[in-house]
């Protein structure tokens, strides 16, 4: 069984020295109850993919997590499945990630046992994503990645994805956001900060972390992502889901 998972308490005392967030042992130990308590909507995000996996994932094709961390998509895409001889790559760059996201994984396959003996298999990779080749692909995830991934490096990633998208396949991009409008950006995120004491985070915890972000997380508006997901050749891209500074799209290759 996996090993059970602490609550998050990284930014609860106050730091001298606040380093850029890492996806690092001590992070993968919070995970779960980090993104529970800091990201409004990832359970329904989960649950749109699974629902999405049901209708695009194409027969004989791989589906691609990629910064799959625990594999919470990974998972979601499996049990949306409902057509035969799909693979799916889950790819993520931390150690820590993997390993625990194997244990998780190989966890929920032994509950499927012989209920699902058709039920698609799951191969995790630890490396980059920019190393990974999109083939044969029916379904996309990057649930919250991009904006992680360097500025400069965002249109090839996703001109890789596109290319390697099936007709028919869909590219999931969740991410932060930001807002040109200078009020409105500080409305939703002061509303956001309450979300996160709502789930009782501190003052401190919600300063701490934000700056152990701000040299790691790089957002942009959902214009900007729409105008991307275009540009590489996508045409039909757009926002399904948005909650105050988070966003999911969505992205047809036709």
């Amino acid at each position: 069984m996996p090993k059970k998972l602490a609550p998050d308490t990284l930014y609860s005392k106050e730091l001298t020295d606040i380093s850029h967030f890492s996806f690092n042992d001590e992070v993968v130990n919070v995970f779960p109850d980090m993104i529970k308590r800091s990201v409004p909507g990832y359970n329904t995000i989960l649950g749109m993919i699974s629902d999405l996996a049901g209708r695009y994932v194409q027969a004989n094709s791989t589906c691609y997590d990629l910064g799959c961390s625990l594999g919470a998509a990974s998972l979601a895409i499996r049990n949306g499945i409902k057509v035969s001889d799909c693979h799916i790559i889950g790819v993520d760059n931390s150690e820590a990630m993997i390993a625990r996201c194997e244990d998780i994984v190989r966890a929920s396959t032994n509950q499927v046992g012989n209920n699902q003996l058709s039920a698609p298999p799951i191969t995790l990779y630890c490396d980059d994503i920019e190393n990974i080749s999109i083939k044969n692909a029916s379904m996309v995830v990057l649930n919250f990645t991009l904006q992680f991934i360097p500025l400069e490096q965002r249109l090839a990633l996703l001109q890789r994805v596109y290319d390697g998208l099936l007709p028919n396949g869909v590219l999931l991009l969740s991410e932060k956001v930001v807002f040109d409008d200078k009020p409105h950006q500080q409305l939703m995120t002061e509303l956001y900060h309450n979300f996160k004491r709502s789930n009782g985070y501190s003052n401190l915890e919600i300063a701490q972390k934000r700056t152990a972000l701000e040299e790691v997380l790089r957002p942009e508006t959902l214009e900007h992502h729409k105008e991307r997901l275009k540009a590489v050749g996508f045409n039909s891209a757009d926002t399904w889901f948005q909650c105050m500074t988070f966003a999911s799209l969505i992205a047809i290759k036709s």
